[in-house]
């Protein structure tokens, strides 16, 4: 299992709905584990590693089907990259060619046990980027210095490599990259996909740029991610228009420009309270570094592979599994996208909606959500996370219901920047777990809820109702969340 505290979250409240909704959040987060992307994606054999299942491939790949790399052409094998659980698909690759790799360097998250035994690892911060993700970069760094033509080289990047696979350009220090994105994305809830513009100008990695340093390697990208995906709702792309829309993986190329990053810092009101390092590097841009376009990347002739779709992971495993209970389960939204408050109360509303007049879904029935929640916190210091506040709201919601229960994870297992410290918790929980009863018990207990929701500090009061999901860290494919109208 995945989560940790079954016992706990299950043994109050509505039992029955919290069993079922702790299983099938289980289930969802268990079926997100690169190190079957990998073991599924690369044979090795007779000194030959061969690469060849469509499934994983972008459609329109201009270099699409089997790709073979006779070791006896290189020298040395190298894995690198950083993402939220990529060690796992790390130890696949140690698995697989066993003697005949090299080594290499990942960047993970902290929390994680260091699961590699021939990769190098160094645990990081995120959300918010701390000394060691430089470090972490520095070490990848140092495998550059005397790479040739007869090297292969595999990177794996995915959700969280944002700020893992942070290494602030020469003029900007850390401590401004820090404040920075605190200030955009924590204080100020500014999508993943906007900071990116603006980071992916601001950092030596970045926009293509590591994979400019490991020239004249040969290099095969992969992704700890659904690859087909916009930051569009509802699009799905081909080759092309993904790599030229990327603004997530950092060894890919990146279409935006140093105005474009500007203009992102502008719409969210911060240009004032953003470091001037950050403003001159912008202004003064370096049209020579500027991020690897799609005609550079293209004439490299890299290969690009996803390890991971929810489409035939997280949601059809859910769904199965509802199945055997009993229940339909439908996909409610796959692309949330808000302030985690304000939705908690519309997915409440819903879910009172089809409780008492069996519109527009007949209960019982499971509702399912995904996408990336926000949480504004402004001046706050309260600890808690997107999935936390979303289901603290909707508890309030829900109170005295006897048949709705609601709960949301992020799937890598950690949800906010953490710090929790109360007896027998995780620094960071994963999300929650609530239901009609949650909001009885709180004032039961002395708890104010509304108070902690003001605060945006939702993780201490959860854990203290036994309704905070303690989970192992693992791979991001953004949040689940499950409704359930018993």
């Amino acid at each position: 299992m995945r989560i940790q505290n079954m016992q706990q979250l299950t043994s109050h409240g509505n039992i029955i709905g919290r069993k079922i909704v702790a299983e099938l959040l289980d289930v969802g987060l268990d079926s997100l584990d690169p190190y079957f992307g990998v073991k599924n994606l690369i044979d090795f054999r007779n000194n030959v590693i061969t690469i060849d299942n469509p499934e994983y491939e972008m459609k329109g790949d201009p270099r699409g089907g089997k790709a073979v790399y006779d070791l006896a052409d290189f020298d040395r094998v190298y894995v690198i990259g950083a993402a939220k659980g990529v060690q796992r698909a790390a130890v696949a690759f140690e698995e697989i060619l066993g003697d005949a790799l090299t080594g290499g360097h990942v960047i993970a998250k902290h929390g994680d046990p260091i699961e590699c035994k021939k990769i190098g690892v160094t645990l990081a911060g995120h959300p918010v980027p701390d000394d060691n993700c430089v470090i972490g970069c520095e070490k990848i760094f140092e495998l550059t210095k005397d790479i040739t033509e007869r090297d292969l080289v595999f990177t794996v990047t995915g959700s969280g490599c944002g700020s893992l696979m942070t290494w602030p350009a020469a003029d900007i220090t850390l401590k401004e990259i820090t404040d920075f994105t605190y200030m955009m994305q924590i204080e100020k809830g500014v999508p993943t996909g906007d900071l990116n513009i603006i980071r992916t100008h601001i950092d030596r990695f970045k926009g293509g740029r590591i994979t400019r340093m490991f020239l004249p390697a040969t290099i095969v990208h992969m992704t700890v991610a659904d690859p087909a995906k916009t930051n569009t709702p509802g699009v799905r792309v081909g080759y092309r228009e993904m790599l030229e829309k990327n603004t997530f993986f950092p060894q890919l190329c990146a279409d935006s420009t140093y105005q474009d990053a500007i203009d992102r810092i502008h719409k969210w009101d911060a240009w004032d309270r953003t470091p001037e390092s950050i403003r001159n590097h912008l202004l003064n841009g370096n049209i020579a570094n500027e991020n690897m376009r799609f005609d550079e990347y293209e004439s490299i002739g890299s290969r690009f592979f996803g390890l991971l779709f929810k489409n035939a992971t997280v949601y059809p495993t859910v769904k199965k599994r509802a199945k055997e209970l009993g229940y339909n389960c439908f996909m409610l939204s796959e692309f949330m996208s808000a302030e985690a408050s304000e939705a908690g109360k519309v997915i409440a509303s819903i879910a009172k909606n089809i409780e008492v007049l069996n519109q527009p879904l007949e209960k019982p029935v499971i509702l399912m959500t995904s996408g990336e929640l926000l949480v504004t916190v402004g001046d706050e210091t309260g600890i808690g996370g997107r999935n936390q506040e979303f289901c603290l709201t909707a508890a309030v919601s829900i109170a005295g219901s006897d048949s709705i229960v609601i709960g949301a994870v992020d799937t890598d297992g950690t949800d906010g920047p953490g710090g929790l410290n109360l007896s027998g918790a995780p620094e960071c929980l994963a999300g929650a777990i609530v239901d009609g009863y949650t909001l009885e018990i709180a004032n039961k207990r002395g708890i104010n809820i509304n108070d902690a929701l003001k605060r945006h500090d939702t993780s201490p009061p959860l854990w203290e109702l036994g309704c905070g999901v303690d989970a192992i860290n693992g791979v991001s494919a953004l949040d689940l969340a499950l409704i359930l109208i018993l």
